[in-house]
């Protein structure tokens, strides 16, 4: 048996290689002699850059950029190792939640800087591709950090409480002109309104009603600004909204590209990892994610291996910390059978408390009841 472990992260749990770790070293338990491939995954946020260089053939950087708050830290981000032609970078590892402390929130005052800065440094190393997954992100600031650090310049009065500030681009980076951008984006939300960036995402940012009606004031305002200073409208193109309005600000950059595309972030981390060259190897490819829900069928990365697998033909099993039928019919509709991790229900604090322990009997236990024990088992 051929296998292919593919799962996404378990989000505030494990991340995606210690998941298919986990899975991979209880399945050892029942058929020791089976060749096991891991691919983890991830769908463009936190954990992006752990599962592309767990593939292989990429080195790892640093570079000095800000956090949400300002503070000057030193953030990672990959370079092909056989080329030096392209870069993946991950705007959490700068800009994300997971960078500031719970009792630091600041909805209002974080900003995408240290994106920006990231990117500077991939234009220095001399990259002519860049993937970015923006998800994950402590900001609503549209973008503006992002832009502000690629070179263009704001007016000193900005856009907080709804003043339209003034916006150049004449002293953007020359060097974007030679550099294709892929963005993984996985939401199809507009920058303003009530689907936009900051009513759908800023109060899992820390906001509160008023300041999400501030956020989207000041959201309208950097609209017109960058609208007008881009000659384009991007504010209602689907993804517009994402990671609190950089999805926005990247549209409205896209012709300074040399080629620029919004993609499913799941399918630009498969891309990464080579994981179609793998999948044709395999007999049975195992997917997997905190949760298999309704969301589940918005291009979550379940829903794209299962996809993938489909196609070539491959067996697909997804497993999920938490299961509910509308995911479970999903995946159905591609062949895809879906395991829970827990053979009986448990609270959400509980599993993920429990480490990777239930992750590897879910291993022992598809290795046994699914396909039953090898000869060596």
């Amino acid at each position: 048996m051929r296998l292919l472990i593919a799962p996404d992260s378990f989000k505030g749990s494990l991340t995606s290689v210690e998941v298919a770790e986990a899975l991979a070293a209880g399945w050892r338990r029942v058929r020791p002699e089976d060749e096991i491939e891991l691919a983890p995954l991830a769908d463009g946020g936190e954990g992006t850059l752990a599962a592309v260089e767990s593939a292989g053939g990429w080195e790892r950087r640093t570079a000095r950029a800000r956090d949400p708050l300002g503070r000057w830290i030193e953030a990672p981000w990959l370079l092909s190792a056989a080329d030096g032609t392209t870069a993946v970078i991950e705007l959490a590892a700068a800009s994300g939640l997971s960078r500031l402390a719970p009792g630091e929130l600041d909805p209002i005052g974080a900003t995408t800087h240290g994106a920006g800065d990231l990117l500077r440094a991939a234009l220095d190393a001399g990259v002519r591709r860049v993937v970015l997954g923006i998800g994950g992100s402590a900001t609503t600031d549209g973008g503006r950090g992002i832009v502000e650090a690629l070179g263009a310049s704001v007016s000193a009065a900005d856009a907080d409480r709804g003043a339209r500030p003034v916006v150049s681009l004449a002293g953007l980076d020359p060097r974007l002109g030679g550099v294709s951008l892929e963005v993984a984006c996985d939401v199809t939300n507009p920058l303003l309104g009530e689907r936009g960036a900051a009513a759908t995402y800023a109060p899992q940012k820390g906001a509160s009603p008023a300041q999400v009606r501030e956020l989207d004031a000041r959201n309208a305002a950097w609209a017109d600004a960058l609208e007008a200073a881009a000659g384009m409208s991007a504010r209602n193109v689907p993804g517009a909204g994402a990671a609190g309005g950089v999805g926005f600000a990247m549209l409205c950059l896209a012709d300074r590209f040399a080629a620029f595309a919004l993609r499913p972030g799941v399918e630009l981390v498969m891309e990464s990892v080579g994981f179609a060259e793998r999948l044709a190897r395999a007999d049975l490819v195992i997917t997997g994610e905190g949760r298999i829900d309704r969301q589940t069928a918005f291009g979550k990365t379940a829903l794209g291996v299962a996809r993938l697998a489909q196609a070539a033909g491959v067996r697909c099993i997804a497993v999920g910390g938490g299961v509910e039928g509308d995911g479970v019919d999903a995946l159905a509709k591609l062949r895809a059978t879906v395991i829970p991790v827990w053979e009986r229900p448990v609270p959400v604090a509980e599993a993920m408390a429990a480490g990777a322990a239930p992750l590897v009997a879910c291993g022992e236990r598809l290795a046994r009841d699914w396909l039953g024990p090898s000869r060596a088992g």
